[in-house]
Parts: structure tokens; sequence; C-alpha cells
């Protein structure tokens, strides 16, 4: 399904693994507890473990109680296991708990960041330079076409398009995107393995194939109206900033605006009519203090170009020496160079970006002639 070679997460699940997974999994532990447990006894392990007398210090009885029984036989948590170690067998899907290498550095910085991501694709885009766009679900064609065109223009200067995969802005964010040597990435309200909405189906396989989709919710969680907001504060972490193409006073799009100012990211927005129902939320911004925006030249500028990355002099023998003049995939090439998934996804795209390598669908890569 995507073209990244395969890590711990492809093989069956760890003991610390399954130690996250039945963490996230106590009844009564949020994130924001969670958080704190970890930070008092280091791992999920240690938490789950920990003294019954020390928990209750910590506590309320409830959670203490949960926790207390947490480790005992339980055949959904195993079954539960077993499907995430079933989604984990097909190449490029990854499972990356808080403290895997991999895990983005943005989201470290949230108050209640996920214990685990389910990613499907190209996990080295959510460490590179990135940008959210996103508006209205019924967007008009003009905002369409602002939308789709902003995001390949940053795309194709190296920034990832961040999106939710919602309908409107959020697709053609998207579409922009995949353009470009950027890419895009999806975060879903949904689990990794179901696509929401259905008429995104086929959008969501081509980023999972050429960009990267993410979710922070287990497997089979279906589309919950509380979900969409909550994963508005992830888009808005994993980017440098956020522009709002069109939005409606009370859009969803505005949270996510707000959280990036919380984060200290930009926020950028394109002005409408005053007649039009979709400018008042960009208006709103821009009233508030948001950078008005009329091409992305705009937001390049002041974000020093979006600095794309660049090729390691000492890799590019060495990968342009692997690859040959046959095309070849990721994992072909990971296999011949002995790199992991992340640093060699990183070098791929800084040479994509200087020219000297293509993308081809399917997750090849060839030489560009010259």
């Amino acid at each position: 399904m995507a073209d990244t070679a395969p890590t711990i997460a492809s093989q069956p699940l760890s003991d610390a693994q399954r130690d996250w997974i039945r963490l996230e999994r106590v009844p009564g532990i949020g994130l924001l507890t969670a958080r704190r447990l970890l930070e008092q006894f280091g791992t999920p392990g240690a938490v789950l473990r920990a003294p019954a007398q020390r928990l209750r210090e910590l506590l309320r009885p409830a959670q203490a109680g949960a926790l207390a029984r947490a480790l005992q036989p339980d055949a959904a948590f195993d079954a539960h296991c077993a499907a995430i170690d079933a989604w984990l067998r097909t190449p490029g899907r990854h499972l990356l708990a808080l403290d895997h290498p991999d895990y983005p550095a943005g989201l470290r910085q949230l108050a209640d960041p996920p214990l685990l991501l389910y990613v499907v694709g190209r996990t080295a885009l959510l460490a590179g330079p990135a940008l959210a766009v996103v508006g209205s679900r019924n967007a008009s064609a003009q905002g369409l076409r602002n939308a789709e065109r902003f995001a390949e223009a940053l795309s194709h200067a190296g920034l990832a398009v961040v999106s939710g995969l919602a309908l409107g802005i959020d697709a053609a964010a998207h579409r922009g995107g995949l353009r470009g040597a950027g890419s895009t990435v999806a975060v879903v309200g949904t689990g990794a393995d179901r696509i929401y909405p259905a008429r995104n189906g086929a959008l969501a396989r081509q980023i999972a194939e050429q960009g990267c989709l993410v979710s922070e919710y287990p497997l089979g969680t279906t589309p919950r109206p509380e979900n969409f907001p909550k994963r508005n504060r992830l888009i808005s972490a994993l980017a440098r900033g956020v522009l709002v193409v069109e939005a409606a006073a009370g859009s969803g799009s505005l949270i996510t605006a707000r959280l990036a100012l919380d984060l200290g990211r930009e926020v950028y927005a394109i002005p409408g009519s005053i007649h039009s129902a979709l400018s008042k939320g960009c208006h709103a911004l821009l009233r508030d203090g948001a950078t008005l925006v009329e091409s992305a030249d705009d937001i390049l500028g002041q974000l020093g170009g979006a600095a794309p990355p660049a090729p390691d002099a000492r890799f590019v023998d060495a990968l342009l020496d692997a690859l040959g003049y046959d095309p070849a995939t990721a994992d072909v090439l990971a296999g011949r160079l002995g790199l992991g998934a992340a640093e060699l996804h990183g070098q791929l795209l800084a040479l994509e970006l200087a020219g000297l390598l293509e993308r081809l669908p399917g997750g090849i890569y060839q030489r560009v002639p010259g």
C-alpha cells in the first residue's frame, strides 16, 4: 500500500508495544493522566506494574483500581492486539508509540499527545517541514481552486501539506499536495483502517501510497462527531503554521487555527467577499492578527522559503549507486543500503527536491536523466 521499508512495527508486537496498547485502554486514564504517569514512572510497563499504594497516592480510587486490574488476563485485549498485529503485516503500516524515534516531535509539544499513532505511508513526512491547509467542507468553486493551487505550490517548495481528509477544502489541499515533492499528510478522525467520508476513498488510498495517513484512534474506530475537533490539535501540531482558505463563523477550521496559535504556530488566512458567509471565519482571524495571504509566496517568504532538506553529500553517491539505472522501490533500496525507513526517506525526499530522483506511482524511484 505504501513504499516505506519495514520497521519494528512490521514484526509481531513486542512486550513494550503491548504495554503501550494496554495503558491506552485502561478505563478512566485519559491522555493527560497517562502523560503525568509516564513522567512519574518512565515507561508504560513501569506504570502498569507500579505499587498499588503509590498509584492510590497519585490517582482517584477508580483510576488506581483500573490500573491494578490492567495486567489481568483479558480476552478482549488479546483479540485487540491480534487485530493490530494482523494490520501491521501489510508493508507501509506502522504503530508509533510516544517513545518511538519516528514519533513526530511536534506532537510531543502537546499537553495530551497520543500514546500511539497508527500510520500508513511515508513516516518521514511527519518529521519534515509542513503546513496545514484547512477550510470549509461546503467550499465554493474558487475556494477549492485556491486550496489546490496553494497546496501544490507549497508542496513543490518542499512542505508537506497537512489536512483532515474531509470533503471540500481538505480534499482539495490533499490533491494539490500530492502533485509536489512535499506530498501530503492526512490526519483522520477514525481508525486508520476506516475511510471517512467514503467519497474520499480513492484519495485516501492515493495518500497512503504517496503520502502519509495518521490516526490516534484504535483500529475499527468509526466516525464520531467528538473525534474530529480533537484530531484538529494534531493537524496544528504537525505543521509550522495553518492556512485557512474558507471558513464560516464557528467553523472547525477556526479551532485548528486557534490551537495553532496556542502552540506558537503561524496562522494565515485568505480574504474573501464581505458578502460571503464562507469569508466570515477568515475575516475574523485576520482581525485577530492572522497574516493575510494572496499567494503561496506570501507564506514561503515568512517561513524563510520553507528550507527544503538538503541531500547529505556523503549519502548521494551511495544511494545513486544502489539505485543504478533501473527503477527500484524504497524497500529494495533500504535493503541494499542497510538503512532504516526514516533516514532513507529523508534522503529520498531531499534528492527528489534536488531534482536527482523522480518518484513514480507505486513508490518506485528512478534517476532523473541529465
